[in-house]
């Protein structure tokens, strides 16, 4: 969507359209409930675990950190992530707030 086009909705509106853009891919959602039942992650469990590339899984860490869903760590050579749970208690808040907020009282 154009820049011109997302500045008729609202902030909230934005970010949660962003957030649920990130999560649309499955192996993204496959990469967050790994980590999510780790204490820590490095980026080779997750080419195990997930079954692709190394490059391919390094650009799905790379969307999921820009909505700041995990963080990261040098670890000598590796790269070891986490869940951001500030972040993560945000995001569901916003998302506890879009539905409780929903009726679905239709025919």
């Amino acid at each position: 969507m154009g820049i011109t086009k997302s500045q008729i909705f609202t902030q909230r509106q934005n970010n949660l359209a962003h957030f649920f853009k990130v999560l649309g891919h499955p192996a993204r959602v496959a990469i967050l409930q790994y980590i999510s039942k780790q204490n820590a992650c490095i980026c080779n469990d997750l080419v195990e675990e997930i079954g692709l590339a190394q490059a391919t899984i390094s650009q799905h860490l790379k969307e999921l950190k820009s909505i700041g869903l995990l963080k990261g760590e040098i670890e000598g050579k590796s790269m070891c992530y986490c869940i951001n749970v500030e972040r993560w208690e945000e995001i569901q808040n916003e998302l506890n707030t879009f539905f409780n907020n929903t009726k679905t009282n239709c025919c």
